[in-house]
């Protein structure tokens, strides 16, 4: 397959998405495929070969088979640029439009959680130049994030209850909706999703060590030697077939499809969803790859499979009548 690699991107985990963008693109190579790459700028421009690209709806992009978006954050992992590949008529890898939006909302992603019956921590919305809501009950510590961005960019740690309003002007620097968020007893523990949506199967779990002081933010997921990865995760067998089922239903109800990395708090038998993210970082010492190479499922293998799973899915919901 011919397939464009997008990178970069108008967030600031542009650098990041460069990033992944070289992995996947390595990737795809030793799977056999044909590679073009595609730079977001992050003033918005397409560039291929560092020539302004045209896009034109309904006529693909660049002769691809498939696009594989590998950005993070608003403007790549909201379904904005989902959107405009719809628009293109190209198939592309990962979640479609609301998916997309839903899984990068915090909030919105919560909301459906809950209503799903999922277990998740507690947690509150406020909203610039709303009233804040009372925050007391989720307790100390508590974090403090912007509600649609990732990497832990902007997240805040709050040891007491002076300290919320300088987190939140931080978290408001980010983002107009900021979700509020108790903190979780046990182990941080991942896994990898792959599949369509209620086709999809789950990693096995891998455990997060940090491997300095503080707390998993930007550094220590993307600077060598700042955390390890414990494989297997040191839970239960019990712990990991709840994870894994609570992973495959979150990614079926939030109509989730190609891949997500699903974060979980694991105290005991005790399993808190945290997150589902759409486009997981593929840098070389991001989780999403590693775990299903310790699974056995070789990364040029895990590639090739998400392109064939967005080509699979294009042609599926192309013999739809609209």
């Amino acid at each position: 397959m011919r397939v464009a690699v997008l990178g970069g991107g108008r967030s600031s985990e542009h650098d990041v998405s460069l990033n992944s963008a070289a992995t996947v693109r390595q990737g795809l190579l030793d799977a056999g495929h044909d590679v073009v790459s595609v730079v977001l700028e992050r003033d918005g421009t397409w560039r291929h070969e560092g020539e302004e690209l045209a896009l034109h709806p309904g006529r693909g992009l660049l002769d691809a088979d498939v696009a594989f978006p590998i950005l993070h954050g608003p403007y790549g992992e909201d379904g904005t640029v989902q959107g405009l590949l719809e628009l293109l008529d190209v198939p592309y890898v990962g979640s479609g439009v609301m998916a997309s939006a839903v899984c990068l909302d915090k909030v919105v992603f919560k909301e459906l959680m809950g209503a799903a019956g999922i277990p998740q921590v507690g947690y509150a919305l406020v909203e610039r130049g709303q009233e804040r809501p009372p925050l007391e009950h989720l307790g100390f510590p508590l974090w403090v994030k912007p509600a649609r961005l990732g990497s832990s960019v902007g997240i805040v740690r709050v040891e007491q209850a002076d300290d919320i309003d300088a987190a939140l002007e931080e978290a408001f620097s980010h983002d107009d909706r900021v979700i509020v968020e108790a903190s979780a007893a046990g182990q941080e523990i991942e896994s990898s999703v792959l599949g369509d949506t209620h086709d999809a199967r789950v990693s096995q779990p891998g455990e997060i060590v940090l491997l300095g002081d503080g707390w998993y933010d930007y550094a220590a997921k993307y600077t060598e030697g700042g955390m390890r990865l414990q494989f297997p995760a040191r839970i239960s067998e019990t712990a990991v077939a709840t994870l894994r089922a609570i992973a495959a239903r979150a990614f079926a109800v939030a109509g989730c499809s190609g891949l997500a990395r699903a974060d979980f708090f694991v105290d005991g038998e005790t399993v808190l969803l945290n997150e589902l993210n759409t486009l997981p970082g593929q840098t070389p010492t991001s989780v999403y790859g590693v775990l299903w190479a310790r699974s056995g499922l070789a990364y040029p293998d895990v590639v090739d499979e998400l392109c064939r799973i967005a080509v699979a899915r294009f042609e599926r919901e192309r013999a739809l009548r609209h």
